[in-house]
Order: structure tokens, then sequence, then C-alpha cells
């Protein structure tokens, strides 16, 4: 039985709500990170699709913060120009940056809804290897409950 669901079920024997533990963050640079947490842009562009959906930290890069959190809804792609162009409220890359093809590995949406910034960075250990998603410590799980 992993931890992850070790604490889903102690919190439900707690009777607490129904609160998703938030065990793990994705990396995202900045200005796209602050465009996010903003509410300005709603896709992270990736190169490849992901499976994982649920509610996530996001961490600023480079930072060792965990500076928001946002829930994971939906992964689409691969894009065509065309249709990189049509969805540009969504990931505002510049079309420029699009029609050059400087952008043209990133055609994965990674489609998120509620970011909400937290009102104090959260620290977390940044574990050799971490380049897209970060496994959180317990202690930074337990500042995000």
């Amino acid at each position: 039985m992993s931890k992850h669901y070790d604490l889903r079920c102690i919190t439900q024997l707690r009777g607490e709500e129904n609160m998703a533990l938030i065990d793990r963050g994705l990396v995202i640079d900045t200005p796209h990170i602050d465009r996010i947490l903003s509410g300005a842009k709603t896709w992270e562009m990736r190169s490849t699709a992901t499976k994982i959906r649920g509610p996530i930290a996001l961490i600023r890069k480079g930072s060792g913060q965990v500076v928001g959190t946002a829930e994971l809804v939906d992964s689409l792609g691969p894009f065509t120009d065309a249709q990189m162009l049509d969805n540009y409220s969504r990931h505002l890359i510049d079309p420029s940056r699009i029609q050059s093809g400087v952008v043209a590995k990133w055609r994965y949406a990674w489609v998120l809804r509620d970011a909400k910034p937290l009102a104090h960075p959260i620290p977390y250990v940044h574990r050799p290897g971490a380049v897209i998603w970060v496994a959180l410590d317990d202690a930074a799980v337990q500042r995000l409950r």
C-alpha cells in the first residue's frame, strides 16, 4: 500500500472533508507560471501527453518553492500550427514563435483549471533528476493541506 493511499484513508477515517492530497508538483518556468496563476493561461504546452489528472502543486522553476495549485483536467494534442494559432488565448505563445518553428516541440496542451497562487510559497525538497514532475516531501504535502 502506498503512502499516497494511506494518507487518503487516514483523512477519510478522521471524517475530514474530501480534500484531495497534493503530493506532486509540476515545474514551470517564468513567465509561464505567472500567466497560469493570474488565470490568463490555461494550457501548459509540453512535448508529450500526460495521463496524470487531479490536483497538483505548481512549482516555479529554480525556486525550490511551490507557489500555487491547480487541477490538471486533460491532455490534448498534438496540435498543428493552425490549431496552435487558433488557441492562442489558451497558451499565450506568440504567433511568430509558432510560425517560425521555435516552439514546434511543444504541441501537447496540459489543461489546467482553478489555478490559485499560494499566499506564502512553500519550500520543498527537490530530489535529483526531477525535471518535469516533483514528488513532494511529506512536510510540503502537509503544508498544502
